[in-house]
């Protein structure tokens, strides 16, 4: 009988976006169904989210998601696979698949997204122990008036060494952004990691005293044929490498194609490294630099010289960003605040998008706690609701908060409450991590306490927000 319930489902699906003619490629993941179709107008939305199994949809990178639940996604996709005869596919081929249809602004931001995905683990992890170097050498975290190394100076070593092995993903950041960024655009990833490499050899003047050193008239050079070109690395920049490994991937397409084959294998790699570090050093690096340095100078502005408001906007703008997709271009700005950490003290980015989730999460359960006779709708939303505020926000948004719209723009109102809160309080993070309530864990100790107040405050506003709304459009009786 279940099986059936299952197979009476996909048809359902299938029929509803557009029939398998429509369909071109389909995955599952832990509790949706991705598909990706020809033309997103012939989905009927409304007669997929009445279905019995399903608990929410979004359309997202070009992938119609069906919400069906741990489980419950694997019987669908089955069978869903079954009826339209198509073939099954992982989730990079069908993310591939779905790029297809995205314009080149669209896919451009997508591309920073997937480069940075591969590496978050290694920014988490060097970003937690940081954490733990703090914990050791905090002031009065513990003990009044010392840290616990002052205190216990047997421990002084184990806090270096903890220290170096924190500070290795962010000194070396360049050589996995090359080798990420190379395997997506489609090179030979090793390539891309000596590219990186090369970007922050020793021989070259360090990146962050590259500021001083253009002010002292102090910055080394080449001389090559006449030419000067400045003999700078690129410690704590992110553009500059990522275009880097676009060029050499393509110089490296190229060269495939036009080099016989007994030669390849030495000829090709000895282009494609040389014509891209020249370029890097003459062309990319530079103007990479500027456009990186102006794009981390505008997020610190909107902190730093807005205060609270500026935190206030970047709360607000964030899930308006994330519906399109184009939260992934904050990445970039992310990524080298964190690569600077040791001159800026932290992000005060990732406090924000913390608060804007668990924002999204109240607004989810106000609406739960609205339901009167939809229990479809009230288990959603207390599951999703849940989900956003451990850090995970598209059920939330996409199949609660935007189908009833009140209660996202409570979401809203909680988010630019909390995030000026947090902004004005200078909360802290010293790596990526879980945007929610697990997110302490990689906020700096001094911080821990403000960053929980911040999350209370988006909660509570955002909840309270949403019943307001929802009784002043007389909603309450009819979601």
């Amino acid at each position: 009988m279940a099986n059936n319930q299952y197979l009476e489902a996909a048809k359902q699906i299938v029929a509803f976006v557009g029939g398998e003619n429509n369909v071109i490629r389909v995955a599952s993941c832990a509790t949706r169904l991705r598909v990706v179709v020809k033309d997103d107008k012939k989905i009927d939305v409304d007669q997929i989210e009445a279905m019995d199994l399903v608990k929410g949809t979004f359309n997202n990178g070009g992938q119609f998601q069906v919400i069906l639940g741990t489980g419950i996604v694997d019987q669908v996709y089955r069978e869903f696979v079954q009826v339209t005869n198509i073939q099954e596919v992982s989730k990079e081929e069908l993310k591939e698949a779905a790029g297809s249809k995205l314009n080149v602004f669209q896919r451009m931001l997508k591309s920073l997204a997937d480069v940075f995905v591969p590496i978050l683990p290694a920014l988490v992890a060097a970003g937690l122990l940081m954490g733990l170097n703090n914990v050791l050498t905090a002031q009065g975290l513990f003990i009044e008036g010392k840290s616990l190394v002052e205190a216990y100076p047997q421990t002084a070593d184990l806090a270096e060494m903890i220290n170096l092995f924190s500070n290795a993903a962010f000194t070396f950041l360049p050589v996995l952004i090359g080798f990420s960024a190379t395997k997506i655009f489609g090179g030979t990833p090793v390539l891309g990691a000596v590219i990186g490499a090369i970007m922050i050899h020793p021989d070259l003047l360090n990146g962050y005293d590259y500021g001083q050193a253009l002010l002292d008239g102090t910055v080394p050079a080449w001389n090559i044929f006449g030419f000067e070109i400045a003999k700078v690395g690129y410690q704590g920049t992110v553009l500059p490498v990522i275009v880097s490994s676009f060029v050499l991937a393509k110089i490296e397409q190229r060269s495939r194609k036009i080099v016989p084959a007994m030669f390849d294998n030495i000829i090709t790699p000895l282009v494609s490294v040389l014509l891209t570090a020249a370029l890097t050093f003459i062309i990319i690096g530079p103007a990479m630099r500027v456009v990186g340095d102006g794009l981390t100078e505008a997020v610190m502005w909107l902190f730093f010289s807005l205060g609270p408001v500026g935190g206030a906007i970047y709360g607000v703008a964030y899930p308006l960003l994330v519906i399109t997709g184009m939260h992934h271009s904050l990445v970039t700005a992310e990524t080298q605040i964190l690569a600077n950490i040791g001159t800026l003290g932290g992000s005060p980015t990732f406090a924000v998008v913390a608060a804007s989730n668990v924002a999204q999460g109240a607004a989810a359960l106000a609406v739960m706690y609205l339901m009167k006779r939809n229990a479809k709708m009230k288990s959603l939303a207390s599951a999703a609701g849940v989900s956003a505020l451990l850090g995970i926000t598209e059920p939330a948004v996409f199949g609660v908060n935007l189908k009833f719209k009140y209660p996202f723009i409570g979401a809203l109102i909680g988010s630019a409450v909390a995030s000026a809160y947090c902004t004005f309080m200078q909360v802290l993070s010293v790596s990526p991590g879980p945007a929610g309530i697990p997110g302490v864990i990689v906020i700096r100790p001094e911080s821990m306490i403000q960053y929980m107040v911040t999350l209370v405050i988006a909660f509570v506003i955002g909840f309270i927000a949403t019943v307001i709304l929802a009784k002043l459009f007389n909603k309450k009786q009819n979601v």
